[in-house]
This record gives C-alpha cells, sequence and structure tokens, in this order.
C-alpha cells in the first residue's frame, strides 16, 4: 500500500506547507532557516548568465562521471533573450530549416572535454543550426543538432536536454527495454519514460531525430535509444542532469538485478500504487533541480568554469 499522506502542521514563516519542494526540507520556524529554492527571473540577460553557468557545471559533473566518450554527447538549453537560438555545447555547421517555435538554446562545442568546459566555450546556435556570434566561436556537433532541433521543436514545454553514450545506459539500451521502478530513485521513471526500440544509425538526417522526439511523446522527460544511450530533458539544465544519472544509474541496477536473478533470485518490484505516489513527489521540477553538485563544483575548481 502506498504511505497514507500524513497532515503537515501549517507553518508560520508564509511558506507553503502542501508544496513538494517545502516537504522536503526542515528549517527554524520564523523561515530564517530555509533551503534556497529554484530562482526566478525577470531580467533575461541575468536568466542568461545562470543558464551558462549551469550548463557549464552539467558538463563538468559529466567529466566528473565519467560519460566523455569521444565526441559523443551534447547538452543543449533554450536562451532567454533570443526567440529560436539555443546553447549548445558540443561538428561544422550545417543548413537546416528551423523555426522559430523554440527559443535559442546554448550547447556545447565538438572536441571539448566536458571537465574543460567554462561558460565562454559554450555555442549559441542559431535557427538554422549555425553558431551564432553571441557565443563561442566553435563548431557544434551534427548529430545533436539534428536530435536536440527536434526534440526542442516538439517540446516547446522544455527548455533543456541531455544526451550521452554513459557506459550503463549503454549497456541496458541493447535489450529495447524500459527500466523497472524496483527502486525509490527510480520511481521519478514512473509515467515518465519511453524506449526509441529502434536504430537508425548514426544520426545525420532529421527524420531520426523526428523519430526519437516521437518517442518521448508529449510529457516524458526519459527515454533510452535502442543500441544507443539515453536522452533526458528538463525545466532546467540541472533537472535534464539530475535525470540523465539517475537513469543511468537505475540502468547500472537493472543489469545488477539482471545477472544476480540468473542465479534464481527473485526482484520485487515496486506496485503501481506505491510507484505513483512517490513519482508525484520525484517528479517535481524543484526537487530534481536541487542539488548541491553546483556548489561542490564551485569549490574543487574555484570557479574556473565560470570564466
Amino acid at each position: 500500500m502506498s504511505p497514507s499522506a500524513e497532515p503537515v502542521s501549517p507553518k508560520t514563516n508564509g511558506l507553503d506547507p502542501n508544496d513538494a519542494f517545502n516537504k522536503m526540507w526542515r528549517g527554524s520556524k520564523d523561515g530564517s532557516i530555509r533551503l534556497k529554492p529554484m530562482p526566478k527571473f525577470e531580467d533575461p540577460y541575468a536568466e542568461r548568465e545562470w543558464i551558462k553557468a549551469h550548463l557549464a557545471a552539467v558538463f563538468r559533473y559529466w567529466g566528473k562521471m565519467g560519460y566523455a566518450d569521444g565526441n559523443a554527447g551534447h547538452i543543449t538549453v533554450r536562451d532567454s533573450v533570443l526567440p529560436g537560438y539555443y546553447w549548445h555545447a558540443h561538428s561544422t555547421p550545417f543548413p537546416l530549416g528551423f523555426t522559430n517555435h523554440s527559443s535559442s538554446i546554448r550547447m556545447n562545442p565538438i572536441n571539448v572535454h566536458y571537465s574543460s568546459m567554462t561558460t565562454s566555450k559554450l555555442v549559441l546556435v542559431d535557427p538554422n543550426g549555425r553558431p551564432s556570434p553571441y557565443g563561442a566561436q566553435l563548431p557544434i556537433n551534427n548529430a545533436g543538432f539534428f536530435i536536440h532541433s527536434a526534440i526542442h521543436e516538439a517540446r516547446p514545454d522544455i527548455k533543456a536536454a541531455a544526451h550521452c553514450h554513459s557506459v550503463h545506459g549503454k549497456a541496458w539500451s541493447v535489450f529495447g527495454k524500459p527500466i523497472e521502478i524496483s527502486t525509490q530513485d527510480a520511481c521519478v521513471f514512473y509515467d515518465n519514460h519511453s524506449v526509441y526500440d529502434n536504430f537508425g544509425g548514426v544520426v545525420l538526417a532529421t527524420e531520426e531525430g523526428k523519430n526519437i522526439a516521437r518517442a518521448l511523446g508529449p510529457k516524458n522527460k526519459t527515454c533510452i535509444l535502442q543500441n544507443h544511450g539515453l536522452l533526458t530533458l528538463g525545466n532546467t539544465v540541472d533537472e535534464a542532469a539530475h535525470l540523465f544519472t539517475a537513469l543511468d544509474k537505475q540502468c547500472h541496477v537493472m543489469l545488477l538485478t539482471a545477472a544476480a536473478s540468473s542465479s534464481g533470485l527473485k526482484p520485487n518490484v515496486i506496485g503501481k500504487e506505491e510507484a505513483e505516489y512517490s513519482a508525484k513527489f520525484l517528479q517535481e521540477p524543484e526537487i530534481t533541480y536541487s542539488n548541491p553538485e553546483f556548489d561542490l563544483l564551485v569549490e574543487e575548481t574555484n570557479g574556473a568554469f565560470l570564466k
């Protein structure tokens, strides 16, 4: 059975006690000690700088996680200033008709290691898939743009998309099967998970990107790409990164569970009611955003990725 929701005593600090984010932490009664929420911006230029800082941080984190694999992997985030552009941090530019449906997006340049990413190396890609003059003057990844442009076009509700070839994600992807909701952490994927059960080769055409976008559907934020790897979406780049790492770890759990099952052990999968109850909390964008990794990276690098 799913746990009954205990009533939360009203707080005197003006915070909504039924908000999922406020249920995650416990501070002082007067509200002077509290967990910092996801920022909200009135100035699009200030938001742009925040986006760049967190995008560079995510790449540094991916480097720490061992996700770097040659030129594979890319993350994109819509720009907050220029409609039709995005930040890209990872092939030579190419012509591709891309409508103004999506706001600008940043992306990583190709041939820059995740662990050396900085805000000044991020590329602001224009609506035609070319580096704009407002970011790093570096080439981006062809496959990355084909995949991400299709996703951002199909899903105007999200701001960030993340994909790379992590080992456990690749290993589980060869089965072309979804992960099971077998751990508490995996509940974030309940009714939030797709499988693209085809492999069309290296993505060098728009159609494969559209196929992946269709597999995600109108609401899911995570997808296993058969024989390829993982892809996740987010309202922030922090959320997309959190979901990616959580999905890769659950793929690892699936592989370990499958190995243990060969000896006769039978795994227990979380029931529908319990998974749904947990998912309502774990899938809140403020919950998936909240993560100490950014502050740790600032300490570890003395803020080097912010340059």
